[in-house]
């Protein structure tokens, strides 16, 4: 059985970034993936357009990671979204920055994205097995000494990371592996759980609007009555809820506090740029303009034609209304639910479904100067099968490209050491 010096488990963004770096360092690297083809996580990210990265100002990023932001400090500032962006220039993939600091391959395919790490993999050495499933890693007298296969293949290597990925979207392999393997070896594994995934709401009338994307509106998380955070963009209403980036970006908060028990309110500002004093003055001149039609053919420069129905269900003013009609009150009851739609959040879809996982190996048991494990020595950890999580905007992506350069880079120079 041909020996090999790193053995990375898990072929996605963090395991291909964290072989490639492994190999440059001058390590015999062997890169095991259980899926076909590489990267199938990356192929799908972005609607396949894939979000690398983010523009904003590295220094900004921490804020952008709920789930253990100030872990990646040092591992951000050493292959930050710059670098990122030279590395795939570097193999032909040009890129672009959209709303929010989005970055994209200008070609706005996710597949150019794997190519460029194909290419990378290539001219670093790096031999690649596909079709590979990882049933242990093995140790003895806690060192890291290989993995073992399914049917007995067994491969040995003085340094083994694992970039396994979280439990979201399994089809892409992510089946929790890596946690399995954490928790035989004894780390701590904070609960897997959903973050950037869709939210379920106890309002049926969502039903009536699915599809509907709305944009420049304004979501706000409540918690037990009091207002806990606000996202500004783009949502989307689904046949269970809603979803969308401001929607995803909240999920994680709202999941969390629905597991506590609390209740959880979505309000929705469908007019943010307005105050209520503009939007009433705007209402005032739509009704004057349309003041002989029927309330229900009076929102139309307003609102998207599919929410006018569900709209006047909830306001409670008769459709068949005439406009000039329409008084104070009933004008006021439309201000706060343009202002205030609001929407009971009853849970998240599953962990299967989210884009992201929540929770995995615990940071307080890996170095963040080498990801490298404090429990076995040669073991080593990147990507989202580490307990680290951030909001929409490729901040995902970044992390797992940092954690794969560094973890890669610390393995190859440290069993290059040895020899």
């Amino acid at each position: 059985m041909k020996d090999y010096q790193v053995i990375v488990v898990g072929g996605g963004a963090a395991g291909m970034m964290a072989a490639g770096q492994a190999a440059k360092s001058g390590a015999k690297v062997l890169l095991l993936e259980k899926k076909e083809r590489l990267g199938r996580k990356i192929a799908i990210s972005g609607k396949g357009r894939c979000n690398i990265t983010n523009e904003e100002n590295v220094s900004d990023f921490i804020r952008n990671y709920p789930g253990n932001g100030r872990f990646l400090h040092g591992i951000l500032r050493d292959f930050d979204n710059v670098a990122v962006r030279h590395f795939l220039a570097h193999y032909g993939v040009e890129t672009k920055v959209e709303r929010g600091g989005r970055v994209f391959p200008v070609s706005d395919d996710a597949e150019s994205v794997n190519k460029a790490f194909a290419a990378y993999l290539t001219e670093m050495g790096v031999t690649i097995l596909t079709g590979i499933t990882i049933e242990d890693i093995l140790v003895e007298n806690d060192r890291v000494i290989g993995v073992q296969g399914i049917g007995q293949k067994r491969f040995l290597a003085r340094a083994v990371l694992v970039c396994t990925g979280g439990a979201s979207y399994p089809a892409t392999g992510s089946t929790g592996d890596g946690f399995r393997f954490a928790r035989k070896l004894g780390h701590h594994v904070i609960t897997p759980r959903p973050a950037l995934v869709p939210l379920r709401t106890a309002e049926t009338w969502v039903k009536e609007l699915q599809g509907l994307s709305l944009r420049n509106v304004e979501a706000s998380l409540w918690i037990g009555g009091k207002k806990k955070v606000t996202e500004f963009g783009e949502m989307l209403f689904t046949h269970f809820g809603v979803s969308g980036p401001i929607i995803l970006t909240l999920s994680r908060q709202a999941g969390e506090e629905r597991r506590k028990g609390e209740t959880v309110q979505l309000r929705i500002n469908l007019k943010p740029a307005l105050t209520r004093e503009q939007l009433d003055l705007r209402l005032q001149r739509d009704f004057q303009k349309y003041s002989n039609k029927q309330f229900k053919n009076a929102l139309e420069d307003l609102l998207p034609q599919s929410l006018i129905p569900v709209m006047i269900q909830l306001s409670g003013i008769n459709p068949e209304r005439v406009v000039h009609q329409i008084n104070r009150e009933d004008r006021k009851t439309l201000l706060t639910l343009l202002q205030e739609l609001t929407l009971t959040i009853t849970d998240t879809l599953s962990l299967e479904t989210a884009i992201v996982t929540a929770g995995g190996v615990d940071v307080k048991e890996i170095n963040p100067k080498t990801m490298a494990s404090k429990r076995i020595e040669g073991l080593y950890w990147a990507g989202e099968v580490v307990d680290v999580d951030g909001i929409t905007g490729g901040y995902n992506l970044q992390a797992a490209f940092a954690m794969g350069f560094r973890a890669g880079r610390a393995a190859g120079e440290e069993v290059c050491s040895l020899v």
